[in-house]
C-alpha cells in the first residue's frame, strides 16, 4: 500500500497544542505523512491568543498548489481559516484539485476564548467549504452558531446535525464535550444517526482536541476507511490522547497525541 498522506490547511499554534502542530503531531501517531499550509501565524500558549497574523491569499494559495501538485495527499482537513477572503482562496483551491476526502473542522473560538473566525466569514464557511466537506466537525458552540440551534441535551444536538447537513457536507459529527453529561458524539448522514460514547474525563489538559480529532478523522480516511469507521478510531484515539494527557504550561494543556508509543 502507497503511505497514507493528509494535508492540514490550519492555524499554527506557537504552544504547539492545537492546529497544525497537533495536526501533524496526529497524523504521524497514525503512522500518516503530514504536509500542511499555514493560514494565520498565532502568539498562543496554554493560557491566551494573544496575538494574529493572517497569511496572504496568494501565499495560501502557492503552499495548496505546491502540495497538491506534488505530493499528492489522499485526505486533506481544514482548521483555522479567519477570513472570508482566506476561505474563499481554500474552497476555490480544494474544487480545482479534485478533493474528495476533505474534513472541516470549523474553528470559531479557542480554548482560551478568542475569536479564530470573524463572524461576517460564518456565511463563507456555510456557502463556500461545507458543501465540499465530506466530514464536518463542529463542538456545540459551533454547531450552534451555525444551526441557529441551543444545544442542552442530545436531541438539540440531533436537531443541529439536520440543519448543518442541509449545508452540504455529506457526514455531520456534532462533539459533546459542553454537555454536561457523558462526554457522546453524534453523526448524521442524511438518513441515520450514529452515537459515540465515552466516559467524561476529568482533565483539564483539552488544548486541541478538536483539532486532534478531526486529524484523527483525515488520517483514517486515509488508510482508506469509511467515515463513520474513521469517527469511531477518531473518538477512541481522542479519548486517550485526554485520558493519558499531561500539564504544560499554567492553563490548559495539551492533550497526548503519542500515547501509544
Amino acid at each position: 500500500m502507497a503511505i497514507p498522506k493528509s494535508l492540514s490547511i490550519a492555524g499554527s499554534d506557537s504552544g504547539g497544542g492545537a492546529g497544525i502542530q497537533a495536526d501533524l503531531k496526529t497524523f504521524s501517531a497514525h503512522r500518516v505523512y503530514g504536509a500542511s499550509v499555514i493560514t494565520s501565524v498565532t502568539a498562543q500558549n496554554t493560557l491566551t491568543v494573544s496575538a494574529i497574523q493572517n497569511i496572504s491569499t496568494k501565499v495560501i494559495e502557492k503552499q495548496i498548489e505546491a502540495v497538491m501538485s506534488d505530493i499528492k495527499p489522499h485526505t486533506v482537513k481544514t482548521g483555522m481559516l479567519s477570513t472570508s477572503a482566506i476561505i474563499d482562496t481554500v474552497a476555490r483551491s480544494l474544487k480545482k484539485y479534485g478533493v474528495r476526502k476533505l474534513v472541516v473542522d470549523p474553528v470559531m473560538i479557542s480554548k482560551s476564548g478568542a475569536v479564530l473566525l470573524e463572524r461576517r466569514a460564518v456565511k463563507s464557511l456555510v456557502d463556500k467549504l461545507l458543501p465540499l466537506a465530506l466530514v464536518v466537525t463542529p463542538n456545540i458552540p459551533e454547531a450552534e452558531a451555525l444551526s441557529g440551534v441551543a444545544i442542552g441535551d442530545i436531541r438539540d444536538m440531533e436537531e443541529a446535525a439536520r440543519i448543518i447537513f442541509r449545508m452540504g457536507a455529506k457526514f455531520v459529527v456534532v462533539k459533546g464535550g459542553h454537555l454536561k453529561s457523558s462526554a457522546t458524539d453524534i453523526a448524521f448522514d442524511g438518513r441515520f444517526f450514529y452515537y459515540f460514547e465515552s466516559v467524561r474525563l476529568k482533565k483539564k489538559n483539552t488544548h486541541g482536541t478538536g483539532c486532534t480529532f478531526s486529524a484523527a478523522i483525515a488520517a483514517n480516511l486515509a488508510y482508506g476507511k469509511n467515515p463513520i469507521e474513521a469517527i469511531h478510531a477518531a473518538k477512541q484515539y481522542i479519548t486517550n490522547a485526554i485520558k493519558y494527557s499531561y500539564s504544560i504550561g499554567k492553563g490548559h494543556g495539551p492533550v497526548n497525541h503519542f500515547f501509544k508509543f
